[in-house]
């Protein structure tokens, strides 16, 4: 494989992160006991539904150019290796669905957990993004990052609430 992705890869690992994380607050905002960090987990599953929507919207705007391959890959070995990088970031790693992880823990505990995926999601695509060329849609997976970034605030204030 390349040491290169296209933004149009990165966005489809976009996709499916958020899809996972969308899952995951579903799941946990019917786990939790505080029905204000229930309804926050329920605005973070509609984000990230919206995430996902805006990042296939993204991958539908990209030139010809940001969508070129840039590795031959006669196989398909690139989708699925990014399609299980994906899928083991942090919400399904060893797991079979999203959110399955949140039995048995209490409020606090499922906040940290969706601070994780949201810190690892800020790294998974900062690290991502050093492989994409300027020319190849680097700004617009800052643009992903950028997404992420605003959902730390609103847990970390709920979970300052809760302690």
């Amino acid at each position: 494989m390349g040491g290169q992705f296209t933004a149009g890869e990165v966005l489809d690992m976009a996709v499916r992160i958020e899809r996972n994380g969308r899952e995951f607050y579903k799941k946990a905002a019917g786990m939790v006991a505080d029905t204000e960090t229930s309804a926050l987990l329920e605005r973070l599953a509609e984000w990230e539904g919206g995430h996902e929507e805006r990042f296939t919207a993204m991958k539908a705007e990209l030139s010809e150019m940001e969508t070129v391959p840039t590795a031959i890959d006669p196989y398909g070995e690139s989708a699925l290796y990014l399609e299980a990088m994906a899928d083991d970031h942090v919400f399904l790693a060893g797991r079979t669905e999203p959110g399955e992880e949140v039995a048995g823990k209490d409020d606090l505990e499922i906040l940290d957990m969706a601070l994780d995926f949201e810190k690892a999601s800020i790294l998974f695509f900062t690290g991502l993004v050093r492989l994409v060329s300027p020319g190849m849609g680097k700004d617009k997976v800052y643009q992903v990052i950028d997404e992420e970034v605003g959902h730390i605030a609103y847990l970390e204030d709920r979970k300052r609430k809760l302690s």
